[in-house]
């Protein structure tokens, strides 16, 4: 028994992925160029309704003025303010900006320019918002009960808070840069009113700054008078305070001083002598006591006191006798000896001297205690002054401290009076000042042309909003992209062997129902073409009818892929399978197994999709025996063949029974066991069409006996995900699998989808290979389907 478990496939190396770069520009250019068509539909779309706005839109007219913010016009007038910073000049043009879009400042326009009779800015045509607001407010009138009458001064004010309502939307300040600078401008359908409202507009906010700084400085000025007028009077009566309390009190002051604090600074100051005269008698008291205290001669000896701190010649001048004494003596003793008249008469004199001085020590002395004592008691005098005095002002505390309360008080009010009448005095010099701190740089001029709508740049924004458009519509239809269309997207998503398109031929059918069960049997197409005489020839024979077309050479690239594989292999049974139903397997195993058979193998072709035998309805005569009766053994399978009087291509077809129920069982049975391998023994190639794997499980059961598959996916229809997921979940399938081949391939719209670098980019250069053409007038049941 033959071994037909075999892995015939390897899995094909993925391509690298580019998708780590940052812009695939190669991509995102083919992307564009195939999407040009949506982008074009997008930007023709917005360029129509661009223009037909443009033909229909009312032309506004917009004049501008600027105004400057100066504050060096009141520079001659007013005192200089230090420079402001910049968050201060931003706030104050922001204020302003703020003034002039203010309600306020619209009805001063609406009013000086007679603006509520004016049914151009009453009038300003309505539109879909303001139509819908109106039938809201009709009906809402409709159903509510009517009010009273409104009268004539109502109607006006109304007239005229619309008219401010229509100036303040269709004006427009802004500040210009970063500079001292408002821009103001305004836009209408008539360009003369245009011009008078923004000027209106630059001389009422000038008015209104002179007004403001006017009524402000009045204000103030009253303000201020009203407060002087006080301030006056409570200073008097505060000063009369302060006056009253001293009288009462009998708290007087010279020099701004009370008399008390006076007379106590002074005593003050003659206790600090007072208490410096007795220091310096009692040291010289203290001095003189202590010499006399030593006798006579320690007296004489210690006798040493200058003339200037005694103020007294008389004892220096006996001292300098007693020196000049004492020395001769000690002269005579020494050379005459002590007993000599001359040293004796001079000691008697040194005595004498020595009681003369002392005497006049005791003199001083005494004279000294007196000048001490009188010091002393003086102090204590005073001393007992200063105290008498203290004791006086202690007693007074309490009326100064409110005295001096007064005093503040009063002194207060009288600086805060001053102060006030400096202001009153200053506010009434600048209330009558007529220069604004702002002036017109450009005055408002008539335009010459629309500021809108602008039809280039309108133009412009549609075509910019046109490619907005595509590109988004683009980035949907590349997103939703989830099928195959060239060799890379076989080669990456499945990893497996690509083998070729095969163009599409004939028109598709009109409707697919791809991901939709199909609740009633399939039409049969032998009766929706019986007219033309549709048959299997004529769909079986695609292949041979254009030999050298696309078609041809895919299957041929089929059959050699199958060659490569079963090298050395004189039977083979290939399957020819799909993930949904519809993709085109059947004319793909007929055109394939007709291939085999006109290169003269000997092919036999089974049609073994027992629940929808496609190939078995292309036949010209339905069969009365097939491939069931065969497996089952009703009759030799032998006999249930049909061969093509053409191609000699033996095909097995089926006949369908509603009461075949098991039909995987019946392809697993030991019976079709039994009936391939009989057919492997007469055949060289066994095509066998079987079910798509996704809703049964057919070619599964089956797919023990197949040597190997070809799968075939429908081009731009079949999802990738779908498919690789069938294929991971059958691994014993997968692995068999000789190639993908992409069916029912657009040829013109394929080269869009590839990259540049692309193989599918290049195919035109290989018309002259490909000469033949495949048959256009095909029945519907003759295309890939």
């Amino acid at each position: 028994m033959n071994q037909r478990n075999l892995t015939l496939h390897s899995t094909v190396p993925k391509a690298p992925d580019d998708s780590d770069s940052f812009i695939d520009i190669d991509r995102l250019i083919a992307i564009v160029i195939r999407r040009a068509g949506s982008i074009a539909l997008c930007v023709a779309a917005l360029v129509a309704l661009a223009s037909v706005y443009l033909l229909f839109a009312t032309p506004q007219y917009t004049s501008m003025t600027q105004i400057l913010l100066d504050d060096s016009m009141t520079k001659y007038a007013e005192d200089q303010a230090p420079a402001a910073s910049s968050q201060q000049v931003d706030m104050q043009i922001a204020s302003a900006v703020e003034i002039l879009k203010s309600t306020e400042l619209a009805l001063r326009v609406v009013d000086a320019q007679n603006l509520s009779e004016n049914q151009t800015i009453l009038d300003t045509g309505q539109g879909p918002v303001d139509l819908v607001k109106s039938g809201l407010k009709v009906v809402v009138s409709a159903l509510t009960p009517g009010g009273p009458p409104v009268s004539d001064d109502d109607a006006k004010e109304g007239r005229r808070q619309k008219a401010a309502a229509m100036l303040q939307q269709a004006l427009n300040v802004s500040r210009v840069t970063r500079s001292s600078v408002i821009a103001v401008s305004f836009r209408s359908t008539d360009r003369m009113l245009a011009a008078r409202i923004t000027k209106a507009y630059a001389d009422a906010y000038l008015n209104d700054t002179l007004n403001a700084n006017f009524d402000a400085t009045e204000r103030a000025s009253v303000w201020l008078q009203e407060r002087l007028a006080d301030l006056r009077n409570r200073s008097q009566v505060a000063a009369l305070e302060v006056a009253k309390f001293k009288t009462e009190n009998g708290l007087t002051s010279a020099n701004g001083e009370l008399m008390s604090e006076q007379q106590l600074a002074d005593l003050n100051k003659q206790l600090i002598v007072s208490q410096a005269d007795t220091a310096s008698a009692s040291a010289r008291y203290n001095q003189f006591k202590s010499i006399v205290d030593q006798g006579p001669d320690g007296a004489v000896n210690n006798a040493a006191i200058s003339s200037g701190q005694t103020d007294n010649s008389v004892i220096q001048d006996m001292r300098t006798r007693y020196i000049s004494v004492s020395r001769r003596e000690a002269e005579i003793t020494t050379n005459f000896g002590a007993d000599h008249p001359q040293a004796v008469q001079l000691r008697t004199e040194k005595a004498d001297l020595t009681r003369q001085i002392f005497q006049e020590l005791q003199q001083l002395t005494s004279s000294y205690r007196n000048e001490f004592e009188v010091a002393r008691s003086r102090e204590a005098s005073l001393r007992q002054n200063i105290e008498h005095l203290t004791g006086k002002n202690s007693e007074s505390n309490k009326s100064i401290v409110q005295l001096n309360d007064l005093e503040q008080r009063a002194t207060a009010l009288k600086t805060l009076y001053e102060s006030y009448l400096a202001r009153y005095e200053q506010a009434s010099q600048q209330q009558s000042f007529p220069i604004a701190k702002a002036r017109v740089i450009s005055e408002a001029g008539v335009p010459a042309s629309p500021s809108s709508p602008k039809k280039t740049m309108t133009l412009g924004l549609a075509i910019v909003l046109g490619l907005m458009a595509g590109g988004a519509l683009t980035a949907f239809q590349e997103f939703r992209e989830r099928f195959f269309r060239v060799e890379g997207d076989v080669r990456t998503i499945l990893g497996l062997k690509f083998l070729g398109y095969l163009p599409l031929v004939g028109k598709p059918p009109k409707e697919r129902k791809v991901f939709k069960p199909r609740k009633e049997p399939l039409p049969q197409p032998v009766e929706t073409v019986a007219d033309d005489g549709a048959s299997f020839e004529r769909i079986m024979r695609i292949v041979l009818e254009a030999p050298r077309s696309v078609f041809a050479e895919t299957l041929r690239n089929a059959k050699l892929a199958s060659d490569v594989m079963f090298q050395g292999k004189s039977d083979r049974v290939i399957g020819v399978v799909s993930a949904l139903p519809g993709e085109g397997k059947s004319t793909t195993a007929a055109n394939f197994a007709a291939l085999l058979a006109s290169s003269g193998k000997r092919t036999l072709l089974i049609d073994a999709d027992l629940r929808n035998p496609g190939l078995t309805r292309m036949l010209k005569q339905p069969p009365q025996k097939g491939l069931v009766e065969a497996v089952l053994g009703e009759i030799p399978w032998a006999s249930a063949v049909k061969v093509d009087n053409r191609t000699k291509l033996a095909i097995l077809p089926v006949v369908s029974n509603d009461n075949l129920m098991h039909t995987s069982e019946l392809l697993a049975s030991q019976g079709m066991f039994n009936l391939m391998e009989n057919a492997r023994k007469m055949f060289d190639y066994v095509v066998v069409d079987l079910a798509p794997l996704g809703p049964v499980i057919d070619a599964k059961a089956f797919a023990p006996q197949v040597d190997g598959f070809l799968f075939v996916t429908e081009w731009g229809q079949t999802p990738t995900t779908v498919v690789r997921d069938i294929l991971n979940a059958e691994p014993q399938i997968k692995q068999k699998i000789l190639g993908v081949i992409l069916n029912k391939t657009d040829m013109s719209e394929l080269s869009k989808f590839s990259n540049f670098g692309g193989t599918e980019r290049y195919r035109q250069k290989y018309v002259s290979y490909y000469t033949d053409e495949i048959p256009k007038k095909q029945e519907p049941a003759e295309t890939n389907a």
